[in-house]
């Protein structure tokens, strides 16, 4: 079992690494493509290690690269001990890991416990009638020709679809993607043997895919209003955020604990208020839950803060650290939400000054905007056909990374990129913003080398309206001016970083900056 070696990129505290990581999201399609087929697969990681070596991070977490039938980019998993061929074998995933840990980075994979493929042999055995096969997942008789309730998936239409013998089987997501019955205690033995695999090859971690969904309300209660979908993470809903889910994550804890190395769990959790989500970081519990309402802050100090307070808080009663992301695969690039660069700029140095950990999503530290004008012959989210042609999805921040050249597919592969790239990516290249210290890269790369001597208690600095300023500890400042005009920072010290060049301590609009006090 290999294990990361000491190097600058791992966090020098003392335990608990994953209090102050910075860990890097890889969506596999599109990082690096290494053997041409213009997919990205794990040996093209491999090959671009050296790149999130150097840009400063902690650990990599990747996306789900199971064998799979794509219904929904992976994330239906046919079989969760194996690597499909489109992205390679598990000799090339252990060789990944161990050329990882060579460079001081820890790997995170993605566990997909709520849903299997519909092509899972499971799901075919309940297909056919197997005698406790349907036990596993959650089929029921509907109500005549009427499913059993009236649950919505969240990538549109009804969440049940009938079967050839009158049942219907519950997906929350595409049809092809099958709730798993969590109560069923075959399924709760087979994934705890699935996570002792992954662990047993030396992943430091798990990313634990909606794992607010596992259990469901008993009886399959009704909703009783329609676009569901709307109310995630914002209202109670009988199929997310149940009470039971919480037992399987202090099972799991036990069996992440009988490892060497500190292995984590991660929640991908949507809870409809910061204290809800706290719950999945009991101590007995897992390390880190994504917290989703930073994610949907807009470019206002004042919803800035209260939600930077409601999570600082909420995690503090349960002794466990906030995370902080501005993007991800399912959401609109954030250079898009704000509107610009120079914003998420900005962003970038506020999110890093606080105490916690932070995620980066590929293509971030490039400055990435949203493809907003895809071909629609191209799309490949499920929720396109979904939803009647109306939702194009999250095809839009998974454009292939633009590497080197000046034209497609920039370096990602040698022959094509499974979504096109813009044009205009070739001034977005890693090659093209390496030695540019003005860059978006070199930027994360300044921050993220100067954020691991950032520590101290969290606490708010008297500022204009529109301006947020906090210190962290005694020795260091963040000031970060929302506002459409010039501010003056009084006395803050020696400059580290800013967003934008300022002239003295004037900090223009839209823009951030680090000071060192004393």
């Amino acid at each position: 079992m290999s294990s990361p070696a000491a190097s600058e990129n791992n966090t020098t505290e003392a335990g608990q690494w994953w209090r102050t990581a910075v860990i890097y999201q890889v969506y596999v399609r599109s990082f690096a493509d290494a053997n041409g087929d213009g997919l990205g697969d794990l040996a093209g990681i491999r090959s671009r290690l050296g790149h999130l070596a150097g840009l400063g991070v902690d650990a990599v977490w990747i996306t789900p690269f199971y064998p799979s039938p794509m219904a929904d980019g992976g994330y239906d998993v046919a079989d969760y001990r194996d690597v499909d061929p489109l992205f390679g074998d598990l000799d090339e995933f252990k060789a990944l890991l161990a050329d990882a840990h060579t460079l001081g980075l820890r790997v995170i994979v993605d566990l997909v416990p709520n849903h299997t493929s519909s092509r899972h042999p499971w799901f075919q055995d309940a297909l056919a009638g197997k005698p406790g096969a349907r036990e596993r997942y959650l089929f029921r008789d509907g109500a005549g020709d009427r499913p059993p309730n009236d649950w919505e998936s969240v990538f549109g239409g009804p969440a049940w679809t009938r079967v050839a013998d009158g049942q219907w089987y519950l997906h929350l997501f595409d049809p092809q993607q099958p709730d798993l019955n969590w109560d069923n205690p075959e399924v709760r033995a087979e994934f705890a043997d699935i996570l002792r695999f992954w662990l047993d090859l030396g992943v430091d971690g798990i990313r634990i895919d909606v794992a607010h969904g596992l259990v469901k309300a008993d009886g399959l209660p009704d909703v009783g209003r329609p676009t569901q979908s709307r109310l995630v993470g914002r209202a109670e809903l009988p199929y997310f955020d149940q009470d039971g889910v919480h037992e399987i994550y202090r099972e799991w804890r036990k069996i992440l604990d009988s490892y060497p190395g500190e292995r984590i769990g991660v929640a991908e959790a949507w809870a409809p208020n910061a204290e809800r989500l706290a719950l999945y970081l009991r101590a007995d519990e897992l390390h880190q839950a994504f917290n989703f309402h930073y994610v949907h802050v807009g470019w206002d100090a004042a919803q800035f803060r209260r939600v930077i307070d409601e999570s600082l808080t909420t995690v503090a009663k349960v002794g466990a650290p906030s995370t902080w992301v501005l993007s991800n695969h399912d959401i609109v690039r954030h250079v898009t939400r704000f509107g610009g660069v120079r914003r998420a700029r900005a962003a970038a140095l506020l999110t890093f000054a606080l105490p916690g950990s932070s995620y980066v999503y590929q293509g971030e530290e490039l400055g990435l905007p949203e493809v907003t004008d895809l071909p629609e012959e191209v799309l490949a989210d499920p929720k396109w056909e979904r939803s009647g042609h109306t939702d194009r999805g999250r095809d839009g921040c998974r454009v292939p990374l633009p590497w080197s050249g000046g034209r497609p597919p920039f370096g990602f592969s040698a022959t094509s990129s499974w979504l096109p790239q813009p044009e205009s990516w070739a001034e977005l290249t890693v090659e093209a913003q390496d030695a540019d210290d003005s860059s978006m890269l070199s930027l994360y790369r300044k921050a993220l080398r100067l954020r691991r001597a950032i520590r101290g208690e969290f606490g708010w600095v008297d500022a204009p309206d529109g301006v947020l300023s906090f210190r962290r500890g005694s020795n260091f400042r963040c000031t970060a001016n929302f506002t459409g005009s010039s501010i003056t920072v009084d006395g803050p010290g020696e400059l580290l970083v800013s967003s934008v060049p300022m002239d003295g301590k004037v900090l223009p609009p839209d823009s951030a900056a680090w000071w060192r006090i004393g």
